[in-house]
């Protein structure tokens, strides 16, 4: 397959590296599943989705209220979205809908590239709660489309944990009067990621927030761009990235929020904050506004910097050794973007996820060496 891929001048991409995905293209998958995965327990019959190199497997899968097949996507002005073909999963609730438990999907990848849609629309009133979980070695490439009707609410939960790689994810979303869709995501593999989303409150008192961990070592790199606009009067939004980079890692967000001349009444709010582990990491953050309405309120911040010394002092002078002390500063920084989760289960899993990154990293050379 012949990529056509955004370079680094690209003001979109400055902050990307996709060198590695034409090789990973040009690989076969292995296609073999993992003996255990990261399946969450206690959710009764809930719908189930395994999906192997953007694959079905159909005997360990339970869709209930999911079906299989052609996707309404629009992923041509998206340089790695485009790439998804027709075919994925649909989600479509009626009116006063809930679904029976958490709707959990676990994508592994296998060596190669797979490309996967994704469409999620609930009706007046509906209400989902949706967990993917992204595994593996190789190139994941999603698109979601999320439509959301009058009062509908989403919870949509993300870990990306894959050994190593790159995940691509591409989002779009319409919120309309008075729904919410909360999003949370937490990067705490070994893999490379890319995260796009175009969140659009286009109904009267619509609610979007969008929160995210990303934890990055090695020569890792996380890059995530996202919008949310607000189209119509008293929308309100929150997005809350927490960046954490150690050895010579990378982590960069570029948040927006655009606010209409009709859409008065907004109340926006930024807050992108990252944290250096080490003087050799980068951590790069860009909030903007766009306000076209004179009766908004909306805010931003970006701050970037270590570990307080004085609270590692405190620490370490009542006996927690200087790893731990590191550790516990860290795991606190990141729990603004993790307890925006609705579901106290999900919450633990990715709290445990969190534990396993800062377990490991002291085990994981400064730069990773093999890295595709």
């Amino acid at each position: 397959m012949l990529l056509d891929l955004p370079s680094a001048r690209n003001e979109g991409w400055r902050w990307s590296n996709l060198s590695a995905l034409p090789d990973i293209a040009a690989r076969a998958p292995v296609g073999t599943v993992p003996a255990e995965l990261p399946w969450l327990d206690g959710y009764g019959d809930g719908p189930r989705l395994l999906f192997v190199d953007g694959k079905l497997v159909a005997e360990q899968s339970n869709p209930g209220a999911i079906d299989i097949g052609p996707v309404e996507a629009e992923p041509r002005d998206h340089a790695l979205a485009r790439l998804v073909g027709p075919e994925g999963w649909r989600l479509r609730m009626g009116r006063d809908h809930a679904p029976q438990g958490l709707v959990q999907i676990i994508h592994v990848s296998t060596g190669g590239a797979d490309h996967l849609p994704a469409e999620v629309v609930l009706d007046v009133d509906a209400q989902a709660e949706i967990l993917e979980t992204y595994i593996g070695n190789g190139w994941t490439n999603r698109l979601s489309s999320f439509r959301l009707a009058k009062g509908a609410r989403l919870m949509l939960s993300r870990r990306l944990l894959g050994d190593g790689g790159f995940v691509s994810l591409t989002d779009r979303a319409e919120v309309g009067e008075g729904a919410s869709f909360v999003s949370a995501t937490l990067a705490a593999g070994g893999a490379d990621t890319r995260l796009d989303g175009d969140i659009r409150l286009t109904g009267k008192a619509a609610y979007a927030e969008a929160a995210a961990a990303l934890l990055a070592r090695g020569s890792q790199r996380h890059d995530a761009n996202l919008a949310i606009r607000h189209w119509q009067p008293n929308g309100s939004s929150r997005q809350v990235w927490r960046s954490v980079a150690d050895d010579m890692a990378t982590c960069s967000v570029a948040a927006r929020v655009d606010v209409a001349r009709d859409a008065q009444k907004t109340d926006g709010e930024q807050s992108l904050k990252g944290i250096m582990l080490s003087r050799t990491a980068t951590i790069n953050a860009k909030p903007e506004l766009e306000i076209f309405a004179d009766d908004v309120k909306c805010a931003h911040g970006a701050t970037v910097g270590e570990l307080d010394k004085a609270a590692l002092f405190y620490l370490e002078s009542r006996g927690v050794p200087p790893e731990e002390a590191r550790g516990l500063l860290t795991r606190a920084f990141v729990a603004d973007a993790l307890e925006r989760i609705g579901d106290e289960e999900v919450r633990k899993a990715f709290y445990a996820d969190v534990e396993s990154w800062f377990t490991t990293s002291s085990l994981v050379p400064s730069e990773v060496e093999g890295r595709p």
